[in-house]
């Protein structure tokens, strides 16, 4: 029976949904607006016909998204109000005895499960058709469906115990549930940091250490002078997968290691790959990582106390078209609403973000040469496909670096 929490719920998807397909309708306008003409800042180093490529592969993407949001919605709709989630829970009930921990990990785990077969087309269609027409897809089907297989099975190998301890606690914990699940979910969030280089990245990837060379004096000079330890710099084979070049950092603590795509190390001379590191390593240095750490756990703590308010409450089940009262039936709504509800926070994690770049790139120009870091950044730009000329209020929402040319000229200050 719709009550009050169901037209706030489809007034909130209504307003989210709105402005994504408006956002996108202005990234793609505003990019095949721009897509004749370089910006004058880097008319110099970029030529018109990749400048094209990226306005083209922008929209290409953006309209791909258009088609990914709509299934989502659908979905939302679906398996909240439609009664989908309802439909899931009555199906376990013949295998498993309902509101016992095995129902309310069937539950969930089905949830996922459908979510992700329903998204699966757009997946292949983005891998096998738009990354294949601009050039930088390099996957094989089969090692499309193998890397998916590896990912299903590490994600039940440590998702599935995970699962059944969080509805344990949310049974057995009392009012204060929401607490005791919160420590054991930022508890497995940091140990994933430690463990995933070591163990996860590796059944993806080969990592081969970086220790001869140019690159490797530069690196460890660089890490000299900022006073940085890590477990060695490694060579990742992204060229197997894609065209895209991409460095980061890996794990936290004495287990920080420092991952170069052999797409990247292929471009960049040695002192520019320098400057990329130097730029990745201000967000260690400036605690970046640790705040961003300590602000996911503080959303995630907010987040549980709320669902630890609305979950003795039958309004909030039948608001959203479910008639079994459950911890995982709790769980499971509020995984599929929270998002519509916290949608319009967006542009402020992006700000926050966009800060961060900031700052590491300023760090960098301490540490290495800006100049090296302008001529890497275009050179990405240029490789990437990435647009020059994004709709500034589609990029407040979206984008976690800052606009190319704002970026660039910042650097380019002494």
């Amino acid at each position: 029976m719709p009550n009050a929490l169901t037209w706030l719920f489809l007034a909130a998807l209504g307003a989210a949904t709105v402005t994504r397909l408006w956002l996108a309708a202005r990234q793609i306008r505003h990019v095949s607006t721009h897509r004749d003409a370089v910006p004058a800042s880097f008319a110099d180093s970029i030529p018109l016909a990749a400048h094209q490529k990226a306005a083209d592969y922008t929209a290409a993407k953006t309209r791909l998204g258009i088609i990914g949001l709509l299934i989502d919605v659908a979905l939302v709709l679906g398996f909240t109000i439609g009664g989908g989630l309802e439909a899931l829970s009555r199906g376990w009930a013949h295998a498993f005895a309902p509101g016992s921990l095995t129902h309310g990990a069937a539950l969930l785990l089905s949830l996922f499960f459908i979510q992700s077969i329903v998204s699966l087309p757009v997946e292949l269609y983005r891998t096998f058709v738009i990354e294949n027409r601009f050039g930088f897809n390099r996957m094989t089907v089969r090692l499309f469906f193998v890397d998916l297989l590896k990912k299903t099975l590490v994600a039940l190998v440590l998702g599935v115990p995970l699962l059944l301890a969080v509805l344990w606690l949310m049974e057995k914990m009392g009012r204060y549930w929401w607490f005791y699940v919160w420590i054991v979910l930022t508890a497995f969030g940091l140990a994933l940091q430690v463990i995933a280089p070591a163990l996860i990245l590796p059944l993806f990837n080969k990592f081969t250490p970086i220790t001869d060379g140019e690159l490797a004096g530069r690196v460890a000079a660089l890490l000299q002078r900022c006073g940085f330890k890590s477990r060695g710099l490694y060579k990742m084979d992204g060229s197997k997968r894609s065209n895209h070049g991409n460095a980061f950092f890996a794990g936290i603590g004495a287990g920080k290691r420092i991952v170069l795509f052999d797409t990247l190390i292929d471009r960049l001379k040695p002192s520019e790959a320098e400057a990329v590191l130097a730029h990745e390593l201000g967000h260690y240095k400036l605690h970046h990582v640790v705040k961003m750490i300590a602000v996911s756990a503080a959303a995630s703590f907010l987040g549980l106390w709320i669902l630890g308010q609305l979950i003795d409450e039958p309004w909030f089940y039948a608001g959203l078209g479910s008639e079994t009262r459950s911890t995982a039936a709790a769980l499971a709504l509020f995984i599929l609403i929270a998002g519509e509800f916290t949608y319009f926070l967006q542009p402020l994690i992006a700000l926050y973000s966009r800060k961060n770049e900031f700052e590491a790139d300023a760090y960098a120009k301490g540490h290495a040469d800006a100049k090296d870091l302008v001529h890497a950044l275009v050179k990405l730009y240029k490789d990437n496909a990435s647009t020059l000329t994004p709709d500034p209020l589609h990029s407040a929402f979206y984008d976690s670096h800052p606009p190319p040319a704002l970026r660039i000229a910042r650097l380019e200050v002494q």
